[in-house]
């Protein structure tokens, strides 16, 4: 059930996000969403207030707009923060941040991509992944990257559940395999 609620409100703040002429950017949106999240914990002592039933809401509404000034955050940010703190749902932010990543990723055609390679790519290297990987899903990557040297050489892509394994320590593993079933 948290996350049909935490849904609820990604996609409200998704449609206003995405409006044409909104600002700030969907992708500004949700960094600030982030930020907030990242002030309450590294405060555990803000977020105890934010969070306890007895401090009264205009104590928290103000409190809240006081550090999305300071964190420079957007008024659309400030507004839907108010009312999440409103709603008493702030408990939830992080599960809320998650559902906007999610729901702006549709929105905007983008697939989240994780790349492990041996060692560091080049950036020639990154874009010709990246451009295979639009071509393969139809979809913007929005690719992160990681080096595992154990995997020897090349690259591993995983895409959701999908992993596309171009890594030496995969093609020995699949040589062994096939060797393993000639044997029996």
């Amino acid at each position: 059930m948290p996350a049909a609620v935490a849904t609820r409100y990604a996609r409200a703040l998704v449609e206003l996000a995405t409006k044409p002429g909104e600002v700030p950017e969907p992708e500004r949106v949700l960094e600030e969403l982030a930020l907030f999240e990242e002030a309450l914990a590294v405060s555990p002592a803000l977020r105890n207030v934010l969070l306890s039933p007895a401090v009264p809401a205009p104590q928290k509404r103000s409190l809240i707009s006081r550090l999305v000034r300071h964190l420079g955050c957007s008024d659309l940010v400030r507004r839907f923060l108010l009312v999440v703190a409103d709603r008493r749902r702030m408990g939830m932010l992080t599960q809320i941040r998650q559902a906007v990543e999610q729901t702006l990723d549709e929105r905007l055609g983008v697939v989240r991509v994780e790349v492990t390679s041996a060692r560091e790519l080049t950036p020639a290297q990154r874009e010709a992944l990246e451009a295979a990987l639009a071509r393969v899903t139809g979809l913007r990557p929005r690719t992160r990257f990681r080096i595992e040297p154990e995997l020897i050489g090349g690259a591993m892509a995983r895409i959701g559940s999908t992993i596309y394994d171009g890594s030496v320590r995969g093609r020995l593993e699949a040589l062994k395999r096939r060797l393993a079933g000639l044997e029996s």
